[in-house]
């Protein structure tokens, strides 16, 4: 429609409505006026023609435009004068912006703004590769870092939750203690302590909301800027991201057989003020840190006078293997910080975690969860303390581990029937996720190929700081896929193998 006006009328406005658009016809007439006012098209003081006669112009319903116009009123871009109209405001809002925000989706800006670009710090987060290939959408083949949601006691947790809300007080809706409900406090220290091999307090737990902010934290509170951390090469996505966040110097240290090589650290960066480690079950490649590396690494740290960072994730789950204790049940010198998740024992989206931390750290600690409150929901706290002191939480790891060991048998299986050799499964002992070698095929083309049909295949080389000296492999989720579903899944992944190797 074009703009006419007459006697300081606009009689008719700019207004594009597209059916097919995800806005709503509400939100396009507001979006329209809005840039016109924006753009000077329509010049303050000028009235509009009335919400009648605009609906008859564009042929829908007067409510649609009234609705729009009530919040273009409420934002002050229009301003009503009884007897006479709705009129664009004399005076706009001191805060607008120049342009349209709406326009920055225009084709002839084709992304590229006048902005200044991102710190160095943030160039390097932004282009941090994610923990999995993932597309949208539900659960499916071989989604990473997702357990068995279909098995979780939907119904047992709201009876608890319902449990709760009925009894909590007014204490317990204000803002809790920074080191988190001490009943949860005391059952994980419990539970630590009977499955873990190691000994702590209560008082030595911090509840944090989920693991990475635990990691952030103790990477903030130890590293300054340029100093240097040890990362396990290939590493956890997550564990990187919040060492940049530091501002720290990473270091890749080469993982073989036995772990974490100390002894290639100490020849790349013997004075590392902390170093990162998943012993119990390496990310990605899942071998355990053998019991002479954990040593070695703990007398360089007491040497060096640096921090150990054990993240002791999915140690839960074990196959025809003994647990193996964790790292922090060997110091002896107040060196190693825990760090602990609920996330694939219960469910990710719970976002709780908790550190285990030497005494003299726990003061420093509260102090960083004070200045940047992000504390796990009180109700959470409460429920998870109940689910673990009333026996559902170790009910519910039995339960578990069967189903996983179950689902990892259905993966062998499924392998060995579909992929014809192309795919080779290196042992699985603990965890959620398979390392799969390829013969013949891109790692990273058979990813995309897997994508193409649904199916989420991440390459190994994704973990890598040099992606070049990566094996040609690939990780599998196995957790979230129940095991009759599983040969569908490999039968995809076939398919996006042979499809890579033509290529």
């Amino acid at each position: 429609m074009e703009i006419y006006r007459s006697n300081g009328v606009a009689s008719s406005l700019c207004i594009r409505l597209d059916s097919s658009a995800r806005a709503s016809l509400q939100e396009q007439i507001y979006g329209g006026i809005r840039d016109a006012i924006l753009n000077g098209v329509i010049a303050p003081a000028t009235r509009l023609p009335s919400s009648r006669t605009l609906a008859s112009d564009l042929g829908i319903s007067r409510t649609t435009v009234v609705l729009a116009f009530d919040r273009l009123l409420a934002e002050g871009y229009l301003s009503p004068r009884r007897g006479s109209g709705t009129f664009v405001a004399s005076e706009l809002p001191g805060d607008l912006p120049a342009a349209p925000l709406s326009s920055y989706r225009g084709t002839h800006h084709r992304g590229q703004l006048n902005h200044p670009p991102l710190s160095r710090r943030g160039a390097v987060l932004a282009s941090t590769s994610p923990a999995g290939w993932r597309l949208g959408g539900p659960p499916r083949a071989f989604r990473m870092g997702t357990p068995a949601l279909d098995l979780f006691p939907v119904r047992l947790w709201a009876q608890l939750v319902n449990r709760r809300l009925r009894s909590v007080t007014l204490g317990q809706l204000d803002y809790g203690d920074p080191a988190g409900l001490q009943p949860l406090r005391n059952a994980i220290a419990a539970h630590v302590q009977a499955t873990r091999g190691t000994t702590c307090e209560a008082r030595q737990i911090v509840i944090v909301a989920g693991a990475q902010r635990g990691l952030e934290m103790i990477c903030r509170m130890l590293l300054d800027v340029g100093e240097t951390a040890w990362f396990e090469e290939p590493g956890y996505p997550g564990a990187q991201s919040a060492l940049v966040t530091a501002g720290a110097h990473i270091v890749p240290v080469r993982v073989d057989e036995q772990g974490l090589d100390v002894q290639a650290g100490m020849s790349r960066a013997s004075n590392a003020r902390l170093s990162y480690v998943t012993p119990s079950h390496q990310f990605p490649l899942g071998v355990p840190m053998s019991l002479a590396r954990r040593l070695a690494l703990l007398r360089w740290a007491s040497r060096a006078q640096a921090w150990v960072l054990e993240d002791d994730y999915d140690s839960a789950f074990r196959y025809g293997t003994h647990p193996i204790p964790c790292l922090h049940g060997l110091d002896v010198d107040g060196r190693v910080i825990y760090i602990g998740s609920f996330s694939k024992t219960l469910f990710p989206s719970l976002r709780l975690g908790f550190l285990i931390a030497p005494p003299d750290l726990r003061e420093p600690l509260l102090a960083i969860q004070r200045s940047a409150p992000a504390l796990a929901p009180a109700l959470d706290q409460m429920v998870v303390a109940e689910f673990i002191a009333e026996g559902h939480y170790d009910r519910h790891l039995r339960r578990m581990r069967s189903a996983y060991r179950e689902r990892l048998d259905a993966l062998i299986d499924a392998a060995e029937r579909t992929c014809n050799g192309a795919l080779s499964l290196r042992p699985v002992r603990t965890g959620l996720h398979a390392v799969a070698d390829l013969e013949d095929a891109d790692a990273e083309t058979v990813c995309r190929e897997a994508l193409a049909r649904g199916v989420e295949a991440t390459p190994l080389s994704a973990y890598y700081s040099e992606p070049v000296n990566a094996p040609n492999g690939l990780v599998l989720g196995f957790g979230t896929l129940r095991a009759d579903d599983m040969v569908p899944g490999m039968e995809r992944l076939a398919a996006a193998i042979e499809a890579a190797r033509q290529r």
